[in-house]
């Protein structure tokens, strides 16, 4: 087989067989490259500058208890005891 032993006719072989087989795929293949590539450069972009932005102090932050309040549903703690009747709130009924 002396047709192997010369490098481009393999790279030729290889490259007819990807536009034969895989030539549907490529344009979505080459779009999420292009997609991964500016993001990663923004990433890149947003770590350089991460600490820059920081350099001014800015107002203090609004304390914790601020915050909106939200409506949950209210478990009895199992470590506090209860009434003899409640549950604990571990889902075991005693």
């Amino acid at each position: 087989m002396a047709i192997f032993r010369e490098p481009w006719v393999l790279g030729i072989i290889i490259i007819v067989c990807i536009l034969l087989f895989a030539a549907p795929k490529l344009p979505g293949m080459a779009r999420n490259l292009g997609q991964s590539m500016r993001i990663l450069r923004s990433e890149v972009k947003e770590m350089k500058n991460d600490g820059k932005t920081e350099a001014a102090p800015a107002a203090p932050a609004a304390p914790a208890s601020a915050e909106q309040p939200f409506e949950g549903k209210i478990v009895n703690n199992p470590t506090q005891a209860g009434a003899p009747g409640e549950p604990t709130g571990t889902g075991t009924q005693s």
